[in-house]
């Protein structure tokens, strides 16, 4: 990269903290000066992002528009199923199909998440979800490489991740591993930073984590996901809140649930009586709905699919794996459903409505998580108040 590009990252960097800062993601100097200074594009020398028409298109160093989309606040898909064939046919047709399979989070999120992390410095931290390793440049920055290390299940991810930290200057201790396991070789931690989302909290990470530290992460969940933060107790137990601000990422591997195309092809061409209904699909849905994280809750493994737009017609799914279905659709503005299979799910969303509607409307930062090895569980304001939901897997 010439002198030119050099200041041009430089000046892209900065605008992005300060973006970032303006909205509220970074109040933490230290963590601003990282976002500053950690050269975001050492980590994106290439990547995908959505094409217009379907599939990837890939992006590379040699773009023009490369520099600019790197420091955007987007995340960005680094790899996918079958990378090496995929990356090809991208650069060669212009787009390609595939699974996302690893990528760099939106800055936005990675800030939030530092800052709900309460560094004060010298903090031992065990990253889970090496990705393009600038997150785990970022917390070298602010604590020094000694006191970093991150994990990542695929070797692949975890190589390309090592030389990018390295070309940085960054070198943190690394390691191919399962992190449901998290890392005993470096443990115990001050902090655990999940990149990757789990359906419930590992209890490895609990052991290792000393008492009164914190592990923040992503509930995996079809519906009603959202970043989370632990203090860590004695015996593997903690106790911690959901947190104000979204946050949606890829799952630990181990904590994937069943694809929706296969329950989607399960259900096939069912057909049910059809009824209208008040309630709109993206109520239920939606992760700026208030609702939704409620939903999650009441619905344990009911996944969402969005459909196909038809003329004015707008179709959209509820399925769970034990067959049973509903067939949203929107027309002109009116609502309707079928459902169908040994539950009716249509009736059991609409019934959860009306429940969080009497409880006045809670909020997802209004629940807390209690975790031991006998079971984890979601309350709604206290543990003492009785509104209550074990954490399932998804």
């Amino acid at each position: 990269m010439g002198e030119l590009s050099k200041r041009k990252a430089q000046r892209l960097r900065n605008r992005m903290a300060a973006t970032l800062a303006g909205q509220g993601a970074l109040a933490d100097p230290h963590w601003r000066a990282a976002f500053e200074q950690v050269p975001r594009h050492m980590f994106l020398p290439r990547f995908f992002r959505p094409h217009p028409d379907g599939g990837w298109t890939a992006i590379a160093d040699s773009d023009h528009e490369w520099l600019e989309l790197v420091y955007s606040d987007w995340v960005w898909v680094t790899q996918l199923d079958c990378d090496d064939r995929r990356w090809a046919l991208a650069r060669g047709q212009g787009r390609t199909p595939g699974t996302a399979t690893s990528s760099s989070s939106m800055p936005t999120i990675m800030a939030i998440m530092l800052e709900a992390l309460e560094i004060r410095g010298g903090e031992k931290v065990l990253e889970v979800g090496t990705g393009t390793g600038y997150n785990a440049a970022l917390l070298c920055h602010r604590l020094g490489q000694r006191n970093v290390s991150t994990v990542d299940v695929d070797p692949l991810v975890l190589r390309r991740a090592a030389a990018n930290l390295e070309r940085a200057g960054y070198r943190p201790t690394l390691a191919t591993a399962d992190g449901a396991s998290g890392y005993p070789p470096t443990a115990p931690y001050d902090r655990v930073l999940a990149t990757c989302s789990v359906s419930r909290i590992p209890l490895p990470w609990l052991a290792q984590t000393v008492v009164g530290g914190l592990i923040v992460t992503t509930l995996h969940r079809p519906l009603g996901a959202g970043l989370v933060r632990i203090t860590a107790g004695r015996n593997s137990t903690g106790e911690g809140t959901v947190l104000p601000a979204d946050g949606r990422f890829m799952p630990l591997r181990a904590h994937r649930g069943p694809d929706i195309s296969e329950l989607l092809r399960a259900v096939g061409d069912c057909s049910g009586p059809r009824s209208s209904t008040e309630l709109g699909m993206n109520v239920v849905t939606s992760p700026s709905s208030a609702f939704e994280f409620f939903a999650g809750l009441v619905l344990p493994g009911v996944r969402p699919a969005t459909g196909m737009t038809v003329g004015d017609l707008r179709q959209n799914w509820l399925v769970h794996p034990d067959g049973s279905w509903v067939r949203h659709t929107t027309e002109r503005g009116r609502h309707h459903v079928e459902q169908g299979g040994p539950r009716r799910l249509w009736d059991e969303t609409e019934s959860a409505y009306e429940r969080w509607r009497e409880l006045g409307e809670p909020r997802r930062e209004q629940f807390r998580l209690t975790i031991d090895p006998g079971g984890q569980w979601i309350w709604l304001d206290e543990p003492s108040g009785g509104h209550h939901w074990q954490l399932e897997s998804a």
